[in-house]
């Protein structure tokens, strides 16, 4: 356990890898018990008896459990660049991503794309099916898709 300046408590275990010492915190004093920091110090030691840097182990491992969030504000935007040339005026007319902009982006743009359901897109579109048909009617996919 080492204590903190600030007047808290960690666990931590200190590890030598390739000559260089390594500190890998196991958690908040308050947080974790001791029990568990010691089975967490085990599964790190068995990375370093392994030869692997217990810091880079860790940072993989975040980086492979994190989700891959791709947000569906930017696909629409990587799709509206791609076919930016083949619009006409390129697309500055905004017949082609301003509705997008007005109706979509704002409620559903920070949701990953992968979280989008059904529901979400009816509940987005609903409003203006009945005020602007024509614009909700561009939030179909065409088939082509």
């Amino acid at each position: 356990m080492v204590k903190r300046p600030d007047g808290g408590a960690q666990w931590v275990l200190g590890a030598r890898q390739h000559g260089r010492r390594r500190e890998v915190r196991l958690g908040a004093y308050t947080d974790v018990s001791l029990k568990e920091a010691s089975a967490s110090a085990e599964q790190w030691r068995a990375f370093v008896r392994q030869g692997l840097d217990p810091i880079k182990e860790r940072k993989r491992q975040r980086r492979e459990a994190a989700p891959n969030i791709n947000k569906l504000a930017d696909f629409a935007l990587d799709a509206f660049e791609s076919r930016k040339a083949e619009l006409k005026g390129d697309g500055t007319a905004g017949r082609w991503f301003s509705p997008l902009e007005l109706h979509v982006l704002p409620k559903l743009g920070p949701v990953p794309v992968a979280d989008i359901d059904q529901k979400d897109i009816s509940d987005t579109l609903a409003p203006i099916w009945q005020t602007k048909v024509a614009t909700a009617e561009k939030g179909v996919m065409p088939e082509s898709w």
